[in-house]
């Protein structure tokens, strides 16, 4: 009978994902050394570095069957990090700093603003502790932290290569708009589309429609001609998707109230 028993599990392998969820965390702490030494390119694409690490190491835990409770709370942690506290400092140094020149009010605001926004990313990613398994898993609810950090990100990046003659000292107005209406995305009630198929929970909860995948080689294709710059685009669409669809909710609402 001890013949026919299969051999447990290596517990090595649990190391795997924890691995991917460490690079992560990397990733987002060289973000903010980046960004302290003015290095605000390499600092955008190391958040970018570490959304890729966060998508990888769910996926690689489930395919595996090495998931666990340790790991869901070791990548929430990370996570702060790589998208709450990185992209808070990364906005800061580059544009929000500036508002220091505008006054001693002014000063307090910007780096009140990346408060705000690292605190938010913590709020939306306890909440999203909290509502695993309870919600559709077609929508989030708010806009997911990686989102927020990628759209904060991009926008630095676009203009912090110089291509576009512009810094951060002088779109300082426009970042703190980009931090404080992305920090507030990310607590609001709005949902937004994962791109995940079904409701249902399970394997069949992975699959992802036949047009997400489609997109895919053409969104990559575009990106090879101006990475930042598409990003950038690609970020403000999803982030005012969700917008648009509350408000064509409630513009219809009333109409079918009145019939």
């Amino acid at each position: 009978m001890d013949e026919m028993r299969p051999k447990p599990r290596s517990r090595s392998i649990y190391l795997l994902p924890n691995l991917f969820t460490t690079a992560g965390l990397f990733a987002g702490f060289y973000a903010i050394i980046a960004a302290s030494n003015g290095d605000f390119v390499n600092a955008s694409i190391a958040v970018f570095v570490a959304a890729i690490m966060d998508g990888l190491d769910g996926r690689v835990a489930r395919l595996t069957g090495t998931s666990s409770e340790f790991g869901v709370q070791y990548d929430s942690l990370a996570d702060l990090v790589s998208f709450g506290m990185a992209p808070a400092l990364v906005m800061y140094h580059w544009a929000l700093s500036s508002l220091k020149f505008d006054g001693e009010v002014l000063g307090r605001v910007g780096w009140s603003a990346a408060f705000l926004y690292a605190a938010c990313a913590a709020l939306r990613l306890a909440r999203f502790n909290t509502q695993v398994g309870s919600v559709d898993k077609r929508w989030f609810i708010g806009l997911a932290s990686p989102a927020a950090a990628g759209l904060m990100m991009s926008f630095v990046w676009a203009f912090a290569d110089g291509n576009l003659g512009l810094n951060g000292e002088e779109l300082r107005y426009v970042a703190l708009a980009v931090t404080i209406v992305s920090g507030l995305l990310m607590v609001s009630r709005i949902r937004f589309w994962s791109f995940k198929g079904g409701g249902e929970q399970g394997p069949r909860s992975e699959r992802v429609p036949f047009l997400v995948l489609a997109l895919v080689p053409i969104i990559i294709a575009i990106m090879a001609w101006d990475p930042p710059r598409v990003l950038f685009a690609v970020g403000v669409v999803y982030a005012l998707s969700g917008p648009v669809m509350w408000a064509l909710q409630r513009w219809r609402q009333p109409a079918g109230k009145v019939q």
